[in-house]
């Protein structure tokens, strides 16, 4: 792997993971776009790259963990006391209850569908298709929203839905995850808030479990550990960013500006990928 390989897909995987554009089709999308500038094929499956993909997301969810740090430590606080008390319905425990049930719904749909999503990152033209469509749920998801209320049952089983599918390339986890959340009632914040602690267990699941059942150990001493490094550098203070600038960015403003953007991607990676193929 080559340093400004790792730098470029660790700013995308920071950048896009928390953004609502799609971090998989980002990265299918740079894929391409590095493909054709250089021919080289900027995604292989060996045992670095998994190894590589691992890390970053890591570093990604630690930018999670820092800014959500008192919000976490509160509810798994709150989640234990509430079962040494026997109090059940606590806003902490409710909360770590309602993500276990959006979790454990994501990887029962995750199971079923994911060896046909890993297909689908060899199709950047369908990646670009399924972006569009991230576009148009954000685009309506507060036209068509209903009356505000907070999370509830109900409502963390829709989005452990849209989180499971968003397995799929071009459909992004914290786009439809809040759109979800904000169709079903919370406000933006609400939303965006749970969407980002909801991303802990999956990240975690999503990044360790799997891949490393697929890694070779063997290889590591192959590895550029300071190109991966760098890479996971860049995941973090993107990612860390990013968060910081959205959740100031929904206080304002509606998610149609990156309703808009996925559009104007997608468009023109449709194209870009045709050409590519």
């Amino acid at each position: 792997m080559q340093t400004i390989q790792a730098a470029i897909m660790g700013a995308a995987q920071g950048i896009s993971e928390f953004l609502p554009i799609s971090s998989s089709a980002h990265i299918v999308f740079t894929s391409t776009i590095y493909k054709i500038l250089t021919g080289a094929d900027f995604q292989n499956v060996g045992s670095e790259e998994i190894f590589f993909d691992i890390l970053i997301h890591l570093a990604s969810l630690l930018a999670v963990i820092i800014f959500f740090f008192k919000d976490l430590k509160s509810l798994v606080t709150g989640f234990f006391s509430a079962i040494k008390n026997k109090n059940y319905k606590t806003p902490e425990f409710q909360t770590c209850l309602f993500v276990i049930i959006s979790t454990l719904i994501t990887c029962i749909i995750a199971f079923f569908i994911k060896d046909i999503a890993h297909k689908l990152t060899e199709t950047p033209a369908v990646v670009s298709i399924l972006l569009l469509f991230t576009g148009a749920v954000l685009f309506l998801s507060e036209k068509l929203k209903k009356s505000e209320k907070t999370m509830d049952f109900k409502t963390s089983i829709f989005i452990g839905i849209a989180q499971g599918l968003a397995v799929f390339p071009g459909l992004s986890r914290s786009g439809l995850t809040i759109a979800t959340g904000i169709y079903n009632g919370l406000n933006r914040i609400q939303a965006a808030r749970y969407s980002f602690i909801l991303s802990v267990p999956i990240i975690i699941l999503a990044s360790m479990i799997y891949p490393l059942l697929e890694l070779n150990m063997a290889d590591i001493q192959t590895f550029n550990f300071k190109a991966i490094i760098i890479g996971c550098i860049m995941s973090f203070v993107t990612g860390f960013l990013c968060i910081k600038f959205f959740m100031k960015f929904l206080e304002k403003f509606s998610l149609k500006g990156f309703a808009y953007y996925c559009w104007i991607i997608g468009i023109i990676m449709f194209f870009i990928s045709l050409k590519a193929a």
